[in-house]
């Protein structure tokens, strides 16, 4: 019964780390899928293939080579020198899709709820500076708690999809785009997602008992996010191609289904933005404990902080500078992992005075903790 449990905080956990804002709000759906019509319900499959694969083999590596952070990983992907590299700027970019995350917490209040924009900021980092102090158990109570929530409400927009005029429309949609964009756009949509939810799938892996229990997260919560995908994708087909000036579609999609609805699903917006939110700065604390001789007590303050600072210049102007620029070292990083096999890697012999974790970890991470 326990490792069922399990394996359901890790899907949930997977699932809740990959919809954030974009995903939540319906912009990262239009973009990707619904905007190259008929081909998305296949490019969603594609994807949705690649979440499972993917997914769990980094979570199963993760687990095998006894990774503490997302650079242990990446120097396991790269080797030494380019896996440091990569998981600095990766910390980099990071921090910007945090403070997106951030900055659309504030959108959410200021847009929706009637309050100050810096009132959504200020709520986030504070109830994000709580949970963190749990570590990783406080972000799987968190993910199992908002992700059921999140997928029975994704049921409830299909079945109320199906009565209105136009639901069929997402089977025939057309579209101007190229089938090379639309078949570009899968991979490059589940290579970003990998690679920003590598921060927290990596250090929880490596707490994981069995591995079972990551085999059948990876594959569950892979699938939770293909049917998320495609309810998305089907809902805002039946408004297209009105739905494509909206800043977040997906809210004015749950319009229809009343006051009490909408307001629950902005509500869950929130909450999933929270929780990537919360996911990504505790991935980024994990690395730099290895790299500075600083307390995460004191590191997840000062990265909040920061986080703060950049989300005062708007959710859209930094979406557009970060997220091109992280698709494409994200593409670098899945083609690595694609080709990295999944045995364990050899023990290293040249620390025999180390415990049986210095070993296996000796020949991807120099880091020396004292």
């Amino acid at each position: 019964m326990k490792s069922h449990v399990r394996t359901l905080q890790i899907a949930f956990t997977y699932i809740g780390t990959i919809v954030g804002a974009g995903f939540a709000t319906g912009q990262e759906i239009l973009k990707f899928f619904t905007r190259y019509g008929h081909w998305a319900v296949l490019t969603i499959l594609l994807s949705t293939i690649l979440f499972i694969w993917l997914g769990t083999k980094m979570m199963v590596i993760a687990r095998r080579i006894e990774a503490e952070s997302y650079e242990d990983f990446n120097r396991h992907l790269f080797g030494d020198q380019v896996g440091s590299t990569i998981s600095l700027f990766t910390m980099v970019i990071l921090m910007g899709v945090n403070s997106i995350m951030l900055a659309g917490a504030g959108a959410i209040f200021q847009e929706h709820f009637g309050f100050h924009y810096q009132t959504g900021l200020i709520l986030t980092l504070v109830g994000s500076y709580f949970l963190l102090k749990r570590g990783i158990s406080g972000i799987l109570l968190m993910n199992s708690l908002i992700v059921p929530l999140m997928l029975t409400l994704s049921l409830i927009i299909i079945f109320n999809t199906f009565q209105i005029p136009g639901a069929q429309r997402f089977l025939f949609l057309e579209t101007d785009r190229t089938i090379f964009g639309a078949w570009m756009s899968p991979l490059l949509y589940t290579a970003f997602n990998l690679g920003m939810a590598q921060a927290v799938l990596v250090p929880m892996a490596r707490h994981t008992d069995e591995e079972k229990s990551l085999v059948w997260g990876g594959i569950i919560g892979g699938a939770g996010i293909g049917f998320m995908l495609i309810a998305a994708h089907f809902a805002m087909s039946s408004q297209m191609p009105g739905i494509l000036k909206f800043e977040i579609p997906m809210g004015n999609i749950a319009i229809r289904l009343g006051t009490v609805v909408q307001t629950i699903y902005l509500l869950l917006i929130f909450l999933e933005i929270f929780s990537t939110f919360v996911a990504d700065i505790y991935g980024v604390t994990m690395q730099l404990k290895q790299r500075i001789p600083v307390k995460p007590a004191l590191i997840t303050p000062i990265l909040m902080l920061v986080c703060y600072l950049l989300s005062q210049f708007g959710f859209s102007s930094l979406l557009s500078v970060f997220y091109p620029i992280f698709g494409a070292l994200s593409m670098v990083w899945a083609v690595m992992l694609l080709r990295t096999p999944w045995s364990i890697p050899p023990r290293s012999d040249s620390s025999s005075g180390s415990s049986g974790k210095g070993n296996r970890l000796a020949s991807i991470k120099p880091v020396t903790r004292k």
